[in-house]
C-alpha cells in the first residue's frame, strides 16, 4: 500500500539537511533496493520534503516517518503520513 510523508521543515531544517542528508539516504537504501520508494525529495520552495513509499500498513509508514534521521535530527518540525493511490503514471 502507498503512503505520502511529507516533511515540513523547522527553522533550522536548510542547514541541519546538509550534515544529516547521508544518514537520511542509509534510511531510504532498503526501501530503495526492495522498489518501494515511487519517488522521494526535496520541496524547491524549502518547505520541506516529499515521499512516496510502499508500506504494508499505516503503522508501519509511520514508524518509519517518525524516526526517520530528518525527523529525529529536527529537520522536519512536523510530518504527515497519508495513505495514497496513484493512478498516473501506471503502477509497476
Amino acid at each position: 500500500m502507498l503512503f505520502v510523508i511529507i516533511g515540513y521543515d523547522g527553522p533550522e531544517g536548510e542547514a541541519k539537511r546538509k550534515i544529516h542528508r547521508p544518514a537520511h539516504l542509509a534510511n531510504l537504501k532498503p526501501l530503495d533496493e526492495q522498489e518501494r520508494v515511487i519517488l522521494a525529495g526535496p520541496l524547491t520552495d524549502k518547505a520541506g520534503s516529499l515521499l512516496v513509499l510502499d508500506f504494508e500498513t499505516q503503522e508501519e509508514a509511520e514508524r518509519f516517518a517518525h524516526t526517520d534521521p530528518y525527523t529525529v535530527q529536527g529537520i522536519f518540525e512536523r510530518v504527515e503520513v497519508h495513505p495514497f493511490m496513484q493512478v498516473l503514471p501506471k503502477p509497476r
